[in-house]
C-alpha cells in the first residue's frame, strides 16, 4: 500500500512538471535571479563602505577624490586656450512642484545630461508654494539661495533653514524623502535661488544620505580688480581656493559680478564640462571673432576643449553683470532617470520605484512619515 502511494505521488509530480514545466522554469529562474541580486547587493555594499571612507576625507585641503580635482593653483596665462561657446539659450519659465516657478535650463530638450549635471533650476517660490514631501535616489542637489529663506526636513530627522547667500549640499545616495518649503516673508516676496542636480558616480549611488550647509559668511571672496568680484563657493579664482569639496562629484561653483569695463579670464580644470548662467544684466563671453552677448536668464554652454573662460562687460553698459560659472568632472557612465530617481540602468530605476513604493532598501523610514513643514500644502 505504501509503495502504491509513493508511486502515485511520484507520478503526480512528474505529470505536474511536464504540464507546468514553463511555470516551474520561470519560478526557478526568478528565484536564482533574486538570490543573485541579493548577493550582488551585499557585495556592492561592502565595496561601497570601503570607498566612502576615502571620499569623506576629500573635505580636507588634500583631496583623495578618485577624479581629477586640481589642488594646484590654476592661473590664466598667455598660453591659456580660451574655451569656445557651444550654444546659448534662454531658460524658459515653467511651473514646478506645488505652485513654484522655475527657469530650467539643464534638464530640457535644449540641454540634457550635461555630465555630471542633470538639472539646473532658477526657482522663485512665493509663500503658499513649495516642494512638499518627495523622494530622491542616486544624485546630489546643490541649492544656492539668493533671496529669502528655505526650510528643509527629511525622514532621518534632519531639519534646518538656509538664508540668502547660503548653500545646501544634499546627497540622496541610496534614498531620501524630504521637503523643501519657502519662508513666509512678511512682505509676501518670493524666495529665489538656484538648484543644481549633480550625478553621483555609480560606485556611490548606494551611499548613505547626507547634508552639508555652507553659510554665506564661510564663502571666501576675492576682488580680481576694482571691477570684478568673485564668491569662490567651490573651486578657485584669483588665487583664492575654497579648499572644501562639498559634493562627492568634483564641482566648481563661482558667483561672479562684473562692473562696466571689467574683464575676467577664469581658468578651469582641463576636460571638465562648464557653463555659465546669467542672473543679472548681460555679459560678453568668448574671444576673438566668436564673442557672444549673453542676456539675463540665458545659459551659455562651453566646449570641453580649452582651459580658460573669458568674460567682459562693455564700458558703455548701463548695469553690472552677475552670473555663475559652474564646471564639473565628466562621469563616464550611462544616465537613466525617472523623475527624482537617477541610476545607470532601467533595472535600477525599476528597483528604485519598487523600493520607494514598498519602503525597502533605503526607504524604510518613509513608512508613515510626513514632514511638519509640508503639512501647510495638505488640503
Amino acid at each position: 500500500m505504501r509503495l502504491l502511494s509513493l508511486f502515485i505521488s511520484i507520478l503526480v509530480a512528474v505529470v505536474s512538471v511536464v504540464v507546468y514545466r514553463d511555470q516551474v522554469i520561470d519560478l526557478a529562474a526568478s528565484s536564482i535571479e533574486r538570490i543573485t541580486k541579493q548577493l550582488n547587493a551585499l557585495r556592492d555594499t561592502i565595496v561601497f563602505n570601503t570607498d566612502t571612507s576615502n571620499v569623506e576625507s576629500s573635505t580636507t585641503a588634500t583631496s583623495s577624490s578618485p577624479f581629477y580635482n586640481p589642488s594646484e593653483q590654476l592661473a590664466a596665462t598667455k598660453m591659456s586656450i580660451p574655451r569656445a561657446i557651444r550654444k546659448v539659450f534662454l531658460a524658459v519659465e515653467q511651473s514646478e512642484g506645488a505652485g513654484a516657478r522655475v527657469r530650467r535650463s539643464i534638464g530640457t530638450p535644449q540641454l540634457r545630461n550635461f555630465s555630471p549635471f542633470l538639472m539646473l533650476d532658477h526657482f522663485s517660490i512665493k509663500p503658499g508654494a513649495g516642494f512638499p514631501d518627495h523622494p530622491h535616489r542616486g544624485q546630489e542637489t546643490i541649492t544656492y539661495l539668493l533671496t529669502g529663506g528655505v526650510d528643509h526636513e527629511d525622514f532621518a530627522g534632519n531639519a534646518g533653514t538656509i538664508e540668502a547667500g547660503d548653500l545646501q549640499f544634499m546627497t540622496a545616495g541610496r534614498g531620501i524623502m524630504h521637503a523643501e518649503m519657502p519662508r513666509q516673508n512678511p512682505d509676501g516676496s518670493a524666495n529665489v535661488g538656484l538648484q543644481l542636480w549633480v550625478d553621483l558616480p555609480a560606485s556611490l549611488k548606494k551611499c548613505e544620505p547626507r547634508y552639508r550647509d555652507l553659510r554665506a559668511k564661510e564663502i571666501p571672496q576675492v576682488d580680481i580688480d576694482d571691477k570684478v568680484h568673485v564668491k569662490v563657493i567651490s573651486g578657485q579664482s584669483g588665487g583664492v581656493d575654497s579648499v572644501k569639496d562639498l559634493a562627492y562629484t568634483p564641482v566648481w561653483l563661482l558667483d561672479v559680478e562684473i562692473k562696466p569695463g571689467g574683464k575676467l579670464a577664469q581658468p578651469l580644470p582641463v576636460g571638465w564640462n562648464a557653463f555659465s548662467y546669467q542672473l543679472e544684466g548681460s555679459a560678453i563671453f568668448g574671444s576673438g571673432d566668436e564673442k557672444r552677448t549673453v542676456e539675463q536668464y540665458h545659459n551659455c554652454v562651453f566646449e570641453a576643449e580649452g582651459d580658460v573662460i573669458n568674460a567682459e562687460v562693455p564700458e558703455n553698459a548701463t548695469s553690472n553683470a552677475r552670473f555663475v560659472i559652474i564646471a564639473g568632472q565628466i562621469l563616464d557612465q550611462k544616465v537613466v532617470q525617472y523623475g527624482p530617481f537617477v541610476l545607470n540602468t532601467p533595472e535600477e530605476v525599476r528597483q528604485a520605484l519598487f523600493d520607494y513604493q514598498f519602503q525597502t532598501n533605503g526607504f524604510e523610514r518613509a513608512k508613515d512619515w510626513a514632514s511638519e513643514i509640508g503639512k501647510s500644502m495638505v488640503h
